[in-house]
């Protein structure tokens, strides 16, 4: 039985990212299906256990109230009787062969939707029987709640676990994760903790800025080779963009509220969509490369060359479960190549994103990324963060599926020195020089998105939107009235 289409007038204006003929390369097809049968069999699972739980009920009422955010989006896995089986595979889930379960539990994923995972558990005989939520840090989230149990598993391994509340035959956990998707706990083998310790240390102390950008990919890629050395590729890849957050958080002051609140419930960015990073053509293959190091797997890569000057390639670390949306300038011949592994020659003109690197810096050193894109109840955030003083842009896109908006950008100082290389390359006006130089230019964006139907892509006309929307010259620092 194939999943209905409820929004398929809605999904018809989303141009295809199929894979295409590319210099006799044979891209995958990324045509990402809506799974609204799957989604709203696991939501009525959901609504029957919020009903028996009453402290689930109360905190995805929190969640909603002070973090506008989804109990659903929060859900690692669901536990499900055999009863269930049949319907999971009649709307598209299928049995992850790969991750290890404590008893024999056989594990449901749906491979082409952003859901949760089920685990089918034979010794139960009702539903639903257990909901596990994924915070981002589990001490974060036990000192928030008042929980007096220890978790289960040790610090910093690879799985741990806490019961929060059983009833009426119904069980909440909590449970986090270290680059592991199964479902049993280990202890840390000798040496392990020191190993992680000092990888994040090493992640955290990375030298960004630099006067040639290519000396900071070459110390970038010397401490990615320690760190593989010490944790390997998936723990690697955690570490990294959880620095690389936090980085960007100390750069944002819309993600510095949102985180707060999100820190009240002991959440952190468990929510976490994907992470934009704008590259330099010079330097673009560098950062793909980099991120294949990581573990990453390429995934859609956009060609909107022709129409708005830029591309895209989307890359999914799966063991992870971080998704990079990596952006850079291409012109209108550079359509039918693949920009993610040849290297692009320099442009005699800056699109928005070349510019907006320019001014401050390739993401994967000085600047950081443009935007976290987190998962919310697009309309509750929007009217949340108003209330907070920040406001957010007309949105991108606006399906019942797929909906993304960016709050008001951070405007960042602009280098003078960085400016003084545009002007004398003839890539900036002497106009836009002084703008850039006293005005700063708009840096960083906290993204608002809310999918449903398990949609797990993009919409390349909607961002290609946007990126014209926040080019750096288009934008004008109002300044307050100075009193007389």
């Amino acid at each position: 039985m194939s999943p209905t289409n409820q929004y398929e007038s809605e999904l018809a204006p989303l141009p295809s990212s199929t894979g295409v003929e590319v210099a006799g390369e044979n891209v995958p097809k990324f045509d990402w299906p809506l799974a609204n049968e799957a989604e709203a069999f696991l939501r009525r699972r959901m609504e029957s256990f919020l009903e028996q739980n009453g402290f689930a009920q109360r905190l995805a009422k929190r969640m909603r109230d002070e973090t506008a955010t989804d109990f659903f989006e929060w859900i690692d896995h669901l536990t499900l009787s055999p009863a269930d089986e049949s319907t999971l595979r009649e709307t598209g889930f299928a049995v992850d062969a790969g991750a290890e379960t404590p008893h024999e539990e056989v594990v449901y994923e749906h491979p082409r939707a952003t859901l949760p995972r089920v685990l089918v558990d034979g010794r139960q005989k009702a539903n639903p029987a257990g909901i596990a939520l994924l915070p981002e840090l589990l001490a974060d989230f036990i000192a928030r709640h008042n929980i007096s149990d220890e978790p289960q598993g040790e610090p910093f391994s690879r799985y741990r676990r806490i019961t929060l509340a059983e009833e009426n035959g119904t069980k909440l956990e909590a449970v986090e994760r270290r680059a592991y998707r199964g479902f049993v706990i280990a202890p840390l083998r000798a040496g392990e903790l020191e190993a992680i310790i000092k990888a994040g240390e090493l992640w955290s102390t990375r030298r960004r800025l630099f006067e040639d950008d290519a000396e900071g990919f070459a110390l970038a890629n010397q401490v990615l080779e320690r760190v593989l050395g010490l944790v390997g590729s998936d723990m690697a890849c955690q570490l990294f963009f959880a620095e690389e957050r936090e980085y960007w958080e100390s750069r944002n002051g819309a993600g510095r509220v949102q985180r707060l609140r999100q820190d009240q419930l002991g959440l952190g960015w468990g929510n976490h969509d994907h992470h934009t990073f704008r590259c330099s053509r010079q330097h673009f293959v560098d950062v793909i490369s980099f991120l294949q190091k990581l573990g990453f797997q390429k995934r859609e890569r956009y060609y909107a060359g022709a129409e708005a000057g830029w591309g895209a390639q989307i890359c999914e670390q799966p063991v992870a479960g971080i998704v990079v949306f990596a952006d850079v300038d291409l012109m209108p011949e550079e359509t039918n190549i693949d920009f993610s592994s040849i290297r692009l020659s320099p442009a005699p003109r800056l699109g928005t994103v070349g510019l907006w690197v320019g001014l401050h810096g390739e993401s994967l050193l000085e600047a950081g990324m443009h935007h976290l894109e987190a998962r919310f109840d697009f309309a509750l955030f929007r009217d949340q963060l108003k209330h907070r003083g920040i406001n957010t842009m007309k949105p991108f896109s606006d399906f019942n599926f797929l909906r993304q908006a960016f709050t008001e950008g951070e405007r960042w100082p602009v280098r003078v020195e960085r400016a003084e290389r545009l002007l004398a390359a003839g890539l900036i006006t002497a106009a836009q020089f002084e703008q850039f130089t006293s005005e700063g230019a708009i840096g960083s964006h906290l993204e608002n998105l809310q999918r449903h139907g398990g949609f797990k892509g993009f919409n390349q006309k909607s961002v290609s939107a946007v990126i014209a929307a926040t080019d750096p010259r288009k934008q004008r620092f109002e300044r307050e009235p100075v009193a007389a």
